[in-house]
């Protein structure tokens, strides 16, 4: 089993979500996150004072998946998240040990 951790541009959620469920992944988890990489923020004016914003605001979607899944998850994930432009963010492939379904008590793939 694998967890993937994305963080995407938030307009882009709808479009992984569906991307997602078209592969029969069930059950993702999205967190409202701030950071920045590369592009390191921007500036802005408000009421004529320029000021730096360098925490854009950023999606972070988690996913536990068999490992069989994972290349097709991440073509999905990169696909529906891609504007071509700076800022489109990063996708994690971390390794995961076991799964508990906590209401069964089941484990492994059987508790995803």
């Amino acid at each position: 089993m694998r967890k993937i951790e994305a963080i995407i541009k938030p307009f882009k959620l709808d479009e992984v979500k569906e991307a997602l469920h078209e592969l029969g992944l069930q059950g993702i988890t999205v967190i409202e996150a701030k950071g920045f990489g590369r592009q390191k923020g921007h500036t802005e004016l408000y009421r004529g004072a320029e000021y730096i914003v360098d925490f854009l605001p950023k999606m972070k979607i988690e996913v536990v998946c068999p490992a069989s899944l994972v290349e097709r998850a991440v073509e999905a994930i990169s696909a529906a998240a891609r504007t071509g432009r700076i800022g489109d963010g990063k996708i994690f492939i971390l390794p995961v040990e076991d799964v508990v379904r906590i209401r069964t008590g089941e484990r492994g793939e059987d508790a995803i």
